[in-house]
């Protein structure tokens, strides 16, 4: 059974990602800028092979999980985290910027 474990990659600038690995093998990426408080998720893939299993929503647990402990609003450009927080404003309202 493989482990499964995200890792946030971010430059002096603010871009980067959040990596989803399972293994030694890269599996999904979210693409973010984090600028002041604010982070902007740009983008999120998962490898085909592992679509249809969760493991966008884990990308997104990890992401919400950072934003809230580093008091960052979010503000969800990706169609995926948007679609995630109009599914589910009660879950994700406290930290949606929505200007």
């Amino acid at each position: 059974m493989s482990q499964e474990r995200v890792i946030l990659d971010l430059d002096e600038r603010g871009h980067g990602s959040f990596f989803l690995y399972e293994g030694d093998q890269q599996i999904g990426e979210m693409k973010i800028l984090l600028k002041e408080k604010l982070l902007t998720v740009l983008h999120t893939e998962v490898d085909p092979l592992f679509a249809g299993k969760g493991k966008a929503k884990l990308l997104l647990d990890h992401m919400v999980a950072h934003a809230t402990g580093d008091g960052l609003k979010v503000r969800p450009l990706c169609p995926y985290v948007l679609a995630e927080f109009k599914r589910h404003p009660d879950t994700y309202g406290n930290i949606w910027h929505l200007h």
